[in-house]
């Protein structure tokens, strides 16, 4: 790759187009989950769905690290952020994000240290200047962000600083993806593989998904010529009646993943016997915590957190969008009572939200046109 354009050439999007129309059996119809936040993102950017055949539709997935936290993992943190010798640090994104009792926002109005970071090393380097104060850093994210939280913990071992500690909420994308392929209400024809998460867990992984459950996969990039081209090898495994996992993302995603990275994950974390999910519920072996010899780091040893389940708000539908079976208009409260400025759920606060890509981008796409088109018929309406 030596320039973006390269990915976004209009000739070569209609081309494929083209082509993904030609693979189209007539009267079949064809449903893809794009696992990954950004590239639900992409797809409404730059209408992409626009350039597929009506029969041709994609589905939004759980690929969104701060959209799955449920809310009383939110209302862990702020517990633990009240404490009076607490500075609590997190990603941009998670700021307001809403728990039971509100969010990092609100709590830090009532007074609490909350402090927005870049990265678990600034949080190390907060640590390093409060050493009266114990910093917790809000850990987030799929195996893509979970290295650096596990280097950072390991430079705060090196250093001997023991006011620094990790919440860690960091999940594993395969038996998320097993929670939605035993989903009874949704049928899938295949999936886009998550290019962030596959850079640190390769293609070998996700072979199960076309073995064992015939669903061809194929993990792709970010760019606009990126998700159309998985779309076409998609089809084109479909006419060909393969089920295989293909790498579009070679350029970045090595298929048997970051060696280091992996290494220094299995270093630091041990799998949890289980773990809530926002839309999914409890799945087991689905999250990360630290190992037993890193306890002097671990928050939720350090302190007692409430450990409380808070139901989402009874309007809120980002479970039913997060497991695909709803698309963000559909839910009741999408652009009216929830928007970005005033989020009632997970998918409308983070960058990678289906719910705030909609919003931004989309809301004028074709679905919403169709559905309107189809309330206006007035026989579709008797």
């Amino acid at each position: 790759m030596r320039f973006v354009d390269e990915f976004r050439d209009p000739e070569t999007a209609r081309h494929l187009a083209r082509e993904i129309a030609g693979l189209c059996e007539p009267g079949r119809r064809y449903a893809f989950m794009e696992v990954c936040g950004g590239h639900t993102h992409t797809i409404y950017k730059h209408g992409l769905e626009d350039h597929l055949p009506e029969n041709v539709r994609l589905v939004h997935g759980p690929g969104c690290p701060v959209c799955v936290l449920p809310m009383g993992r939110v209302d862990d943190a702020i517990a633990i952020a009240e404490h009076d010798d607490v500075i609590m640090t997190a990603f941009g994104d998670m700021m307001r994000v809403p728990g039971g009792n509100g969010s990092f926002f609100d709590a830090k109005a009532a007074g609490a240290d909350i402090r927005m970071v870049y990265s678990p090393l600034d949080a190390l380097k907060i640590a390093r200047t409060n050493p009266d104060k114990r910093v917790v850093f809000m850990a987030i994210g799929f195996e893509t962000t979970a290295p650096s939280t596990a280097m950072t913990v390991l430079r705060a071992q090196a250093e001997g600083l023991e006011n620094f500690a990790v919440f860690a909420n960091h999940v594993t994308i395969i038996p998320a993806i097993k929670a939605i392929l035993d989903s009874p209400d949704l049928r899938l024809d295949g999936f886009l593989g998550p290019g962030h998460v596959s850079t640190v867990i390769g293609c070998r992984p996700y072979e199960f998904i076309a073995r064992d459950h015939r669903k061809p996969l194929v993990t792709a990039g970010f760019e606009p010529l990126d998700i159309l081209q998985s779309v076409h090898w998609l089809m084109r495994q479909l006419a060909e009646g393969r089920c295989e996992v293909e790498n579009q993302y070679s350029r970045v995603v090595p298929w048997n993943g970051n060696r280091r990275a992996l290494e220094v994950i299995g270093r630091v974390m041990e799998l949890r016997p289980w773990f809530e999910w926002r839309g999914l519920g409890f799945i087991s072996h689905s999250a990360m915590a630290l190992r037993p010899e890193f306890a002097a780091f671990d928050a939720e040893r350090i302190y007692d957190v409430p450990g409380v389940r808070v139901a989402d708000p009874k309007a809120c539908q980002c479970g039913e969008v997060l497991k695909g079976v709803l698309e963000p208009w559909e839910c009741k409260v999408f652009g009216t009572a929830c928007t970005p400025e005033t989020p009632i759920g997970t998918c409308m606060v983070s960058s990678e939200g289906a719910c705030a890509a909609y919003y931004n981008f989309g809301r004028f796409s074709r679905s919403r046109v169709r559905e309107a088109t189809l309330l206006a018929d007035p026989v579709v309406r008797r």
